[in-house]
């Protein structure tokens, strides 16, 4: 196992996230928060050898906006990719959903695509993610679904729901928003997953000072409408930062679907998120055998030792044979210094070994700021599993890369 640096180490690099394409896996391409520039942009990140060298460079900006952040990179057939970021102004207001995307493997991209406009502090879009259809047995193959917190009357009193478009023409027109959570709730960070036909579920974590609960939502016409809400578990939310650290450490689900025809497992759907419930921060699992209809009780999927923190999850579940990766943060190695870990199932996610990742621990002191989460993706041909996460070795926030053989 090596570690390899894909950003330049002379600036501050931080949530990534990875695509890689499956018809020719030798081209991965990952994107991140990129402070090369000075104010906040977008750092796309590419190898065409399979993740042994890598070139770089930023997006440009959209007109009228004056930095972008919170990125999120996916593949489409055969040779597209998409990104969605959150664009700013000069204040930091007008949060704007913005979507760029390639069709000949990330060599270039398209102009800029605003999916939802934010204004001042009365709309602020935030917190996106995109994920697009590859489930082989789906009639909506190839859709688009970007799904956002949308902060609303934040000159008042604030109020932020989930919203969720979709695109059926790989990226260049979106649909209007829908609107799926509760206006009298308040969430972060939305997850999405694709099952058998593709069955569309969007899910997220009801925010304090109200009830803390994981509830998702299901689209089975290919996000034009969606069912009622459904609760998958109570939820413990972490502190922020967590006990002992000073980077924000907020709390959302990561969710997957098995578009595999592996008969034991296909059509589950996973989702995974950190939780306090027992005092310190845990990574937990819930799993749905009859696409988000029911979900299974909550169960830790890690191996540290009590105590230790373990966060920001993220899943992948492999469309060749249904394994299911959790890659994430923890203490366990070296507290208070950081590591990144890999959880994978075999058996549905009844069972998980653990395994570090990263060759080294690094230190995240005095760092009020580590990103929000980190990235996987698989490579079906061979089972492999690539991740990328943000690593402070060289002294600076950048981002490292691992192909977990």
């Amino acid at each position: 196992m090596v570690n390899v640096q894909i950003s330049p180490s002379t600036s501050g690099q931080f949530e990534p996230t990875i695509a890689v394409n499956w018809l020719n896996p030798s081209v991965m391409v990952v994107v991140a928060v990129d402070l090369r520039a000075g104010s906040p942009g977008v750092g796309v990140y590419r190898s065409i050898d399979a993740g042994a060298t890598w070139s770089t460079r930023l997006l440009p900006l959209p007109t009228g906006f004056a930095a972008m952040e919170a990125p999120h990179i996916d593949y489409i057939f055969p040779n597209s990719f998409v990104i969605v970021v959150h664009a700013f102004d000069t204040n930091g207001l007008s949060g704007t959903v913005v979507t760029y995307t390639s069709t000949d493997n990330a060599s270039s991209f398209g102009p800029p695509v605003i999916v939802n406009r934010g204004f001042g502090q009365f709309v602020n879009d935030d917190q996106v993610i995109v994920v697009s259809d590859k489930a082989g047995s789906s009639p909506f193959f190839g859709n688009i679904y970007t799904a956002y917190t949308h902060d609303y009357n934040t000159q008042f009193v604030p109020g932020v729901t989930v919203f969720c478009n979709r695109s059926k023409d790989i990226g260049k027109t979106f649909s209007d928003p829908s609107l799926l959570s509760s206006v009298d709730e308040s969430q972060h960070f939305p997850g999405i997953a694709i099952t058998l036909d593709g069955i569309l579920i969007v899910g997220w974590i009801s925010q304090p000072p109200g009830i803390t609960s994981f509830t998702t939502t299901t689209s089975r016409d290919g996000g034009v409408t969606f069912g009622i809400p459904t609760k998958v578990a109570s939820v413990v939310i972490p502190p922020t930062p967590l006990p002992g650290y000073q980077f924000r450490c907020l709390t959302y689900p990561s969710m997957a679907g098995d578009t595999s025809n592996t008969l034991t497992t296909r059509g589950y759907v996973y989702a995974v998120w950190q939780d306090f419930r027992n005092g310190y921060s845990e990574v937990f699992i819930s799993i749905s055998t009859n696409f988000g209809v029911d979900w299974s009780t909550p169960k830790p999927i890690v191996t540290s030792p009590v105590g230790s923190q373990n966060f920001f999850p993220a899943i992948t579940v492999s469309p060749a044979d249904g394994a299911v990766f959790v890659s994430y943060y923890t203490n366990r190695v070296n507290p208070p210094n950081i590591d990144v870990f890999l959880a994978t199932s075999r058996d549905g996610g009844q069972t998980f070994t653990n395994k570090r990742i990263t060759t080294t621990s690094f230190s995240v002191a005095g760092i009020n700021l580590i990103g929000d989460y980190i990235g996987n993706a698989i490579v079906p041909q061979t089972g492999r599993l690539v991740s990328v996460w943000t690593d402070t070795r060289t002294g600076v926030r950048n981002i490292w890369f691992d192909d977990n053989q």
